[in-house]
């Protein structure tokens, strides 16, 4: 067994990815809040919001209301995801110091996502990430369906590291890999991260794993013996795809984070304040 880091960073994104598939919506002062407790937990990259047409996504519409309400805490760095150019401005109206694109590896499932080919949706990337870095912004690229797509099945390892180092030309500083259905096993991540690795370095990449058939943690772990050291999940496991059908929610923070403590991996983050800031959310998200 190769030696496992001695420490991981965990991309926190249940206020972003985790909420926008929950059907009632929580108010922007709740959402503040459950963000501040986030924070208080040790989670130093969160993402909040998303500056997409609120028409798609109604959770998410309160994107600039609620950035301005954030807590300014030197230790959290807060995100959101940026679709195009018109995206991007009100980001920038916001004050947030990063963003993030988003495309997949697969074809099919990007048309079903964001209505545009994978070439089609770098193309649109590329003044969004450019004017970003103009600003003094940093950006991240999420590369979903990178293991099995729901429509197209299992998706080559040559594809995903086509589509991450088009991200890495643009300028992104990280890219997130996606299990976008939860449908990856160790033995899939082993093959695909494996093939990344032999051409990006293991700080720029990201795990992202859902847990449909509770492979999630598995999977983690398998990523750490190859050296994988960033990690997104959402605490409560909230989340899911409105695009991926039958897919779960992302892999829990809580199970992720009592992996890392158990195998003597430091976080930084409190397994107990992690709890109450999940609990919360659970009861806002509560329907009569």
């Amino acid at each position: 067994m190769n030696a496992l880091p001695g420490r991981v960073r965990i991309v926190e994104v249940s206020p972003r990815d985790g909420l926008q598939n929950e059907a009632k919506i929580v108010t922007t002062e709740k959402k503040a809040e459950f963000i501040r407790l986030l924070a208080a937990a040790g989670l130093a990259d969160i993402e909040v919001a998303s500056f997409v047409h609120p028409r798609w996504i109604p959770q998410l519409a309160d994107a600039q209301d609620l950035i301005n309400r954030l807590e300014k805490n030197p230790n959290v760095r807060y995100s959101a995801l940026v679709p195009n150019v018109k995206g991007l401005e009100r980001a920038i109206e916001s004050g947030i110091r990063r963003i993030a694109v988003f495309t997949a590896a697969s074809e099919t499932f990007n048309r079903k996502n964001i209505n545009m080919g994978v070439q089609e949706s770098i193309d649109v990337f590329k003044p969004v990430v450019d004017r970003a870095l103009k600003e003094g912004m940093s950006v991240r690229g999420y590369v979903s369906t990178c293991f099995v797509c729901p429509y197209e099945g299992r998706i080559a390892k040559e594809k995903v590291a086509e589509v991450a180092r088009a991200l890495f030309d643009l300028g992104v500083d990280e890219v997130s890999i996606g299990d976008t259905i939860g449908a990856a096993t160790p033995r899939d991540v082993e093959l695909t991260a494996g093939h990344l690795l032999q051409q990006f370095p293991a700080a720029k990449l990201a795990m992202h794993f859902h847990d449909t058939y509770r492979m999630a943690v598995a999977n983690v772990y398998q990523s750490l013996q190859m050296g994988l050291t960033t990690f997104d999940s959402s605490a409560g496991g909230l989340g899911g795809c409105p695009y991926a059908p039958g897919a779960a929610g992302n892999v829990a923070t809580e199970d992720v984070l009592y992996l890392f403590h158990q195998l003597g991996i430091e976080t930084g983050v409190s397994m107990e304040l992690l709890k109450r800031a999940s609990h919360f959310i659970r009861q806002e998200l509560k329907t009569d």
